[in-house]
This record gives structure tokens, sequence and C-alpha cells, in this order.
């Protein structure tokens, strides 16, 4: 399986296109779409190139995935599937996610609570093919109810529960967000083998730094700053609400949960013929 890595720099973001050489089928995993905030101008200018990289190598796309519902930035899902087609794929847990989101925003009438605006909603163990490529769906909560990651040829795609050894793990205090689960999580990444290469979701160099979007299993378990295998359920429990409680809310996560219940749409169109991101006042 081979590996083609977009970063994002104004997000943070990587995305993602796994492809199979022999049969040319491919997929993507965490697309972003491009959201000015203080204009509420939108593009696809990021997505644009992942669909040129796929039109180039005359690739066949089967899935869209998303990791989790991510809360700094907007996935360009439904606009990928318009373009390459592939069915949008995410962890069950999006249900849950839902269940807490659509209260907050009152946006029930233009997402649909049961999860069906995703055409595949991945089960623990469920299974797909990438052309001669199996994927294996692991659920891995904790930073949100709906992480999900992908297991493939000797690789892991584990969107924000894991970063860089010197970043340590996600924040966990989203709703619905746990830092036993987190830990449970990981641990759980710490059982494959050695070799693995795990591909992050995010990264934040230092000014005139690259990107790091790749770290073994065995990198991580040795030098992760915030979790290895000898830390205790209770030192990193601490240590992570500790360190949750001084961040600060993502700059995006309005207009990103909003649009991302629903694949990345912006909702139901006015009798004006425009869209709105709805901006709960003291809600959260």
């Amino acid at each position: 399986m081979n590996v083609e890595t977009f970063y994002d720099n104004k997000t943070a973001t990587f995305t993602y296109v796994l492809f199979d050489p022999a049969s040319k089928e491919c997929g993507v995993i965490d697309s972003v779409a491009d959201y000015d905030i203080f204009s509420g101008r939108a593009s696809m200018e990021s997505a644009d190139k992942v669909i040129d990289f796929v039109n180039q190598n005359q690739l066949k796309n089967k899935w869209i995935l998303e990791t989790h519902v991510h809360a700094d930035h907007i996935t360009a899902a439904h606009y990928l599937k318009s373009k390459i087609g592939g069915k949008i794929g995410i962890g069950s847990g999006i249900k849950t996610v839902l269940d807490t989101w659509l209260d907050v925003f009152e946006t029930a009438n233009d997402t649909p609570r049961d999860g069906s605006q995703f055409d595949v909603l991945f089960e623990e163990g469920d299974t797909f093919n990438i052309g001669e490529y199996e994927v294996k769906v692991w659920h891995t909560p904790g930073h949100t109810p709906a992480c999900a990651s992908f297991l493939v040829d000797g690789k892991i795609f584990v969107g924000d529960t894991m970063f860089a050894p010197n970043l340590g793990t996600a924040r966990c205090d989203f709703p619905g967000g746990s830092a036993e689960q987190l830990y449970n999580t990981i641990q759980r990444f710490f059982t494959l083998p050695d070799d693995t290469t795990v591909y992050l979701g995010h990264d934040y160099p230092k000014e005139g730094a690259a990107p790091l979007s790749t770290v073994s299993i065995k990198e991580a378990k040795e030098t992760n700053k915030q979790i290895r295998p000898e830390v205790t359920l209770q030192e990193y429990v601490e240590k992570r609400e500790a360190r949750d409680a001084t961040l600060a809310v993502p700059k995006l996560l309005l207009p990103a949960i909003q649009a991302n219940l629903r694949n990345g749409q912006f909702g139901a169109t006015s009798e004006g013929g425009k869209q709105f991101i709805k901006i709960p006042v003291n809600a959260i």
C-alpha cells in the first residue's frame, strides 16, 4: 500500500491518499476544506490538490475516511465524493457526537441524527478493501467518542489520538472525551509490532522545521512525553486533565463541528439563497 501525504499549514492537518499501485484503487483519509473564520469564505484549494493527485495518477477512489468529527478544520468529504466518488465512512460513535451537538446547534432540520449523511458507520473490527489490501477498523475513543483508526499493511492511521513524541497525545476535554479511554486506546496501539508505522493527524513544527507525519510504534513507546507502556493510568489521567484545563477552545470548533456533522456541508440554504454557520451564545 502506497501513501501520499498532504499537509495543510493553516490547520496543521495531514491528509493521506492510500493507493494500491496494482489495481489503482485508493482511499482518502481526513481531507481538508479551506475556511476563513473572519470572512466566512470557504474554498476547496486544499481538496483540489488531492483530486489532482488522484486524477493525474489515474486512481479510482473507493473510500473517503474520517478518523473523527474534527474540531479544528472542516472536512472536504462531501466535495471529494462529488468529484472523485467513493463512500464516506466514519466510526459509529458519530451517533453519540450527533446526539450531543445537534441539541447545541439546533440543526436537526438539516443534519440527520442517525448518521445517514455518511455512507458507512464503521463498527469495531469491520474490514474493507482498497485494491488487494484489507483495511481493518479499530474504535479508538478518548479524544472523541467517534474516533476510529485504520490499520493496513503495517500502517495505522490514528487521527488525533496520538501525536509526535514531543507533543504526546490528543486533548480529552471535548464532550464525550475521556482521558481514561484514550489511555486504553494508546496502550492498545502499543500492542502492535514495533515496526508498525503510525500516521499522525497533525503536527505543529517549530518555525523552519518540517512537519512530522509518521512515527514508529517503537519510537512512540520509548519517547512519547505523556504516555508509554510503563506510565500508569492514574499518572496519565492526572497529567492529561491538568494540561487540558489550560487549553483554549479551538478557533474553528463551532464552524467545524457544525459542518462536519454533515460530512463537510454547510447546511440548508435560506430563502435568500445563502448558507449560515450558527454560533450559539453561552452554550458551551
